[in-house]
């Protein structure tokens, strides 16, 4: 264990205790002390999707950077470069037909951003600035992905660098289970802000850390689609997490009613073994570009880097070869249904939600079976440490203070996790759940 007092790291929690973990193979990981855990998180961010210790994916990066690891993308570009964009264009939505490559999941989703703005000002539409997005959301940790979340526990504080973007509450069983209050709430900022004011509305088709594994009701996604159409701004998608096969879909925007003008996607092109991200657009956002002034410039260091790239081909060929997102498909519902049956009978578990191997468990107080439990409690981290003593990683949000959200886990294992490592999983995280569930509980007698 490494505390910060004995490191010269810079922690994200200086008073949290960090496992040192020396190897992976699989869904498992190592620590220093030779202790095993279960790799529920997929590398504990959802971005090792096929798991840890693949020799072929190594490979694939090491052959690459023997012949060329790096050129910059502003005058130069490169096979790995050329052929993943034409597969992810394959793999993407219908409409989807320019890839530009990045380097994380808040720079593509800050790009997405960029390219929305810029795409109404080469149409000759420069009011357009205004974003919408779902208050209990998180995409990212700069300020300008930072800005598209309501919640200001994320924000603080960075209050005076935030850009003033409008948010609307989620459609969640407790708040709006129909959608309609959420198309109510849309209407109310787009009529306050100006129609003719809003570039994009930003959203995750499936949400991951900040309500796992929830969706808006189809009712809401129609709606959108009309206001799209109606008031010309964009929809964006950020897919970083939910993109190459995590909800059993090579895209979970696949499963909705309408398509989006922008994907940004990054965790699973990289698969752990190299950090990597993609924004994707549709043909009528890049031919605003190509009628106008034909650039579009802003970039980082290592966009499009080969060695990058080559190992982004590799991961969806073996996405295909595998079939591992078929795999995701037919297993996440018994993944889903194994973990609910784990679970029952727990009154502070109120609802396990899922979509392929994007699961959420929502906390509740005992006593109700519906309010949120008191945040002085701290369940969320107790789970995660309780987990971690069982040896199993999971990943727990903690109550939001804009009071949509209360303690909830997720859990998102990797695509090739064996049936019986998946079983372990679930009995290890039930004992978690079980355990701080009967402390909590004889704490609010």
């Amino acid at each position: 264990m490494v505390a910060s007092n004995a490191t010269h790291v810079f922690p994200l929690e200086l008073d949290r205790r960090y496992p040192v973990v020396v190897s992976g193979d699989g869904a498992w990981v190592e620590d220093s002390t030779g202790k095993r855990y279960l790799d529920a998180m997929s590398g504990g961010s959802m971005a090792a999707t096929l798991g840890h210790g693949r020799r072929d994916i190594i490979g694939a990066a090491a052959e690459q950077a023997s012949r060329l690891s790096y050129v910059h993308n502003e005058r130069l570009t490169n096979p790995p470069r050329e052929q993943l964009a034409a597969e992810l264009v394959e793999v993407a939505p219908p409409g989807m037909t320019r890839v530009r490559f990045v380097t994380g999941g808040a720079e593509a989703n800050e790009m997405a951003i960029q390219m929305a703005r810029a795409y109404h000002v080469e149409r000759g539409d420069p009011k357009r600035w205004q974003v919408i997005s779902p208050a209990q959301a998180y995409h990212g940790p700069t300020m300008a992905t930072l800005g598209l979340t309501g919640r200001p526990g994320l924000q603080a504080p960075f209050g005076p660098y935030m850009p003033a973007h409008r948010h609307i509450p989620p459609s969640t069983w407790r708040f709006d289970p129909s959608g309609e209050a959420a198309l109510a709430a849309l209407d109310q900022v787009l009529d306050e802000v100006g129609p003719e004011n809003v570039s994009a509305y930003f959203c995750e088709p499936i949400s991951a850390a900040a309500l796992p594994a929830y969706t808006p009701p189809l009712r809401f996604w129609q709606g959108l689609a009309e206001r799209r159409d109606r008031h010309g701004f964009l929809i964006c998608y950020d897919e970083v997490v939910t993109g190459l096969g995590r909800s059993g879909q090579w895209f979970a925007a696949e499963k909705l009613p309408l398509v989006p003008d922008i994907i940004a996607t990054a965790k699973g092109l990289g698969a752990g073994y190299a950090a990597i991200g993609a924004v994707i657009c549709t043909d009528h956002v890049y031919q605003a570009f190509a009628k106008g002034s034909r650039r579009f410039t802003l970039g980082h260091t290592w966009d499009g880097a080969p060695m990058s790239c080559a190992v982004g081909l590799k991961v969806l060929e073996v996405l295909r070869s595998e079939q591992l997102i078929e795999g995701v498909r037919a297993g996440g519902p018994r993944l889903r249904d194994e973990l609910s049956a784990a679970l029952a009978g727990i009154p502070m578990v109120r609802e396990v939600r899922g979509h392929g191997f994007l699961l959420g468990v929502e906390y509740v107080d005992p006593r109700d079976g519906k309010s949120f439990l008191p945040p002085t409690l701290g369940v969320a981290r107790r789970i995660d440490l309780t987990a971690m003593e069982m040896g199993v990683i999971v990943y727990s949000t903690m109550p939001t203070r804009d009071g949509f959200a209360g303690d909830q886990t997720l859990f998102a294992p990797p695509f090739t996790t064996p049936d019986d490592d998946l079983g372990e999983m679930v009995v290890r995280f039930a004992k978690t759940v079980r355990a701080v569930a009967g402390s909590v509980e004889r704490e609010l007698r």
